[in-house]
């Protein structure tokens, strides 16, 4: 089974998380794609749908949805996305596609967090995938040299700007052995609105497709 069938697989498995009246979240990927293609087969159960970024409310509103914002939803009852990487205990990297910022608002505002990955992007330690920081661009060169004392390999985004109008940093070389930690202290620098690592709000549950099927971990 190719990659992108357990894109779908994946994408397939999430719609029964999705019950009538859902205030719906959607986040932004390849896999999330592959929701958004499903979503209109079951949007009678859909009471209102937010989107994480531009690219996604394209595609939304290209299958009829009506996007409106988080302001106008109020919290969510599900929001569905994908991951760059993903553990045993549900911490993720995520915003290899630049939408982290409000990926991760989205997921602290919904009651259920359900992410949809294939089976390489489960691993052992993070931090394999640069993990990318959201910084703005006035910092960037101050939170470089903040992560090369971490031991981190800061990388710029080139040509790359975000929803928000920031860039990002893509960094290599780290062994994230505790994202918790991790999370809170790249949080302390001045200038990054947000890190990658989704581990204070880790997914509720964690939907790996493989080609055996998809297999379901919760914490």
């Amino acid at each position: 089974m190719d990659a992108q069938e357990k894109k779908r697989l994946a994408a397939q498995a999430a719609l029964e998380f999705i019950v009538p009246g859902t205030r719906l979240g959607v986040g932004t990927g390849s896999t999330v794609n592959c929701l958004i293609e499903a979503l209109p087969d079951i949007r009678d159960r859909i009471d209102c749908v937010v989107s994480s970024s531009r690219a996604s409310t394209a595609l939304l509103e290209e299958r009829g949805f009506d996007v409106i914002t988080l302001n106008e939803s109020g919290d969510l009852d599900v929001y569905v996305d994908g991951a760059d990487e993903a553990s045993k205990r549900l911490h993720l990297i995520k915003g290899g596609g630049g939408a982290l910022t409000r990926e991760k608002v989205l997921a602290a505002a919904s009651r259920r967090f359900v992410c949809i990955v294939d089976d390489s992007k489960l691993v052992g330690m993070l931090g394999n995938f640069p993990l990318p920081i959201e910084v703005l661009p006035m910092a960037q060169e101050y939170v470089s040299r903040q992560l090369l004392k971490l031991r981190g390999q800061p990388v710029w985004r080139e040509g790359f700007v975000t929803d928000n109008g920031n860039h990002i940093l893509d960094v290599q070389g780290l062994q994230i052995s505790n994202p918790v930690e991790f999370e809170d202290r790249l949080n302390r620098i001045p200038g990054i609105v947000t890190v990658g690592i989704f581990a204070r709000r880790p997914a509720d549950i964690l939907l790996i497709a493989s080609d055996s099927g998809v297999r379901e971990m919760r914490v």
